[in-house]
C-alpha cells in the first residue's frame, strides 16, 4: 500500500471541531469490508457513522454504528409523583408518573406529596438555576 499525502489540501490548517487539526491521507490500494445497519451496500456521497479499524497493512474494516440522537426534552427533575423536563424553548413541563394504588392508597395524600413535590422542585429551578419558567 502506498501512503500518499493528499495535496489538494496542502498548505491548509483543517481544523476539527472536537479539537486538534485534521491529517488528511490518501491509502490507495487497499481493501475495505463494511458492516452496514442501514444499506447493503455503501451509497455514494452518503456519510456513514462508525468505526473504521486497520486489520492488516492493505485491509480496513468499517462497522456502522447506531446513530446517537441527543436527547430533545432532559428530565430537570425527577421525583417519587412527577418529573419535570426542560423543553426546546427553554420552559419547564411538570408530567406525572403513574399513581401507585396500594393498600396505603388515599387521594389526599398523594395530592399533597404531588404539591409538596412540585413546590420543591420549582423552588430549586427557578429560583436558584439558570433555568426559567417563561411566561406568555
Amino acid at each position: 500500500m502506498k501512503n500518499v499525502f493528499n495535496a489538494d489540501f496542502a498548505g491548509e490548517n483543517l481544523h476539527n471541531p472536537a479539537g486538534g487539526n485534521l491529517h488528511p491521507n490518501t491509502d490507495l490500494c487497499m481493501d475495505v469490508k463494511t458492516f452496514l445497519l442501514s444499506d447493503r451496500r455503501t451509497k455514494i456521497g452518503k456519510m456513514y457513522t462508525g468505526a473504521l479499524t486497520r486489520d492488516t497493512q492493505d485491509h480496513y474494516s468499517f462497522v456502522e454504528t447506531l446513530p446517537q440522537a441527543e436527547k430533545r426534552n432532559p428530565h430537570v427533575f425527577v421525583g417519587e409523583f412527577i418529573t419535570i423536563t426542560l423543553k426546546d424553548d427553554g420552559s419547564l413541563r411538570p408530567n406525572f408518573k403513574p399513581m401507585k394504588k396500594g393498600p396505603d392508597f388515599t387521594v389526599d395524600g398523594y395530592a399533597i406529596g404531588v404539591c409538596n413535590e412540585l413546590r420543591q422542585a420549582m423552588k430549586g429551578l427557578v429560583e436558584e438555576s439558570p433555568y426559567r419558567v417563561m411566561s406568555k
